[in-house]
């Protein structure tokens, strides 16, 4: 059996995901990158007054079916409320959002993908992607499109649940609170605060997995 034909649910179900997401980037995403501006949704957000916070947090989890640019969001929140707070709304919004994509594919979506690609062809898929899943979830919070993406294959897989958050807290967590320090200072995201945003989730993945493993 070739590689192609055994990982075919796995290809199939990568494919529908980013073109759900890409689809929405080409249509709004020249739009939302125009507004939502790290001083664009800093004014939105204060639109909401008391609220804004959540309002900012709010469109984090969008991006579950909008192309937000998540990464200028949390930096407006933390040019808006400082690092600490703004932080804190930032890290909220980015794992509510792999949450609840999580929790949709595995439990709405993998009926369906039974139905379309087999049982036998998502078993495959999840041997394989067991194998390095949680460094994704964990590395891929800082990068446009992705994230949601594998959260959604993370459950359309059935990644263990508690390994799925641990990876998700240590990637939304650092990422969120990064990006609103970058926020606070007014400083634009310089490529050091993309390098970061992956090399501490990885890292701090390493750790939580032998934790686990313990």
């Amino acid at each position: 059996m070739s590689l192609l034909t055994r990982h075919r649910g796995l290809l199939a179900a990568c494919a529908l995901l980013l073109a759900g997401a890409i689809v929405p980037y080409v249509v709004w995403g020249e739009a939302l990158d125009a507004t939502f501006t790290a001083g664009g949704a800093r004014a939105w957000m204060a639109g909401y007054g008391a609220a804004g916070g959540l309002a900012g947090a709010g469109l984090l989890v969008a991006d579950l079916l909008l192309p937000i640019p998540s990464t200028l969001v949390m930096s407006a929140l933390g040019l808006a409320y400082g690092t600490l707070v703004g932080g804190l709304y930032a890290a909220a919004g980015t794992v509510v959002a792999g949450l609840l994509a999580y929790g949709l594919s595995r439990w709405l979506g993998r009926p369906l993908a039974v139905r379309i690609a087999g049982a036998d062809a998502l078993a495959s898929g999840e041997k394989l992607f067991a194998g390095g899943g949680a460094w994704l979830v964990a590395g891929s919070r800082c990068l446009p499109i992705l994230p949601e993406a594998i959260a959604c294959l993370a459950g359309l897989y059935r990644m263990p649940f508690r390994t799925f958050l641990l990876a998700l807290l240590c990637g939304g967590v650092p990422t969120g609170f990064l990006f609103a320090a970058i926020g606070a200072v007014g400083q634009t995201e310089p490529a050091w605060a993309l390098a970061l945003s992956v090399a501490v989730p990885t890292l701090l993945w390493l750790l939580a997995r032998r934790w686990l493993s313990r």
